[in-house]
């Protein structure tokens, strides 16, 4: 399978999981609506953040094939990766012990 073959059957893997992950939101939008108990908002909302996590990943792997593909002509290749990796690094897992620090401070727990 050459390069473009596997972009394109990474793509629709893409594309799979992100509208699994919208019917999942979905999904929650609709517990909340019913005042669904907690646990089970917060295990979807886990369930969410892992499928995000993975998707994050898979385009990480891809750019990162991408650029070796590529060889020593991709440093910009590179040099846009290095900068996903950082981003995100620093937005993957949340800061959700600060969040509900600054909930119960400000009194909306």
């Amino acid at each position: 399978m050459d390069i473009e073959a596997k972009a394109e059957a990474s793509n629709d893997r893409l594309l799979k999981r992100l509208k699994r992950i919208e019917g999942q939101i979905r999904g929650i939008q609709k517990m909340i609506a019913e005042d669904r108990d907690c646990v089970s908002v917060v295990m979807q909302l886990a369930a969410v953040r892992s499928g995000i996590e993975g998707v994050g990943a898979l385009v990480l792997n891809n750019c990162m094939k991408s650029c070796f593909y590529k060889g020593p002509d991709a440093t910009t290749d590179i040099d846009s990766l290095a900068r996903a990796v950082d981003i995100w690094g620093r937005v993957r897992g949340g800061d959700s012990v600060s969040e509900l620090e600054r909930s119960a401070k400000s009194g909306n727990l």
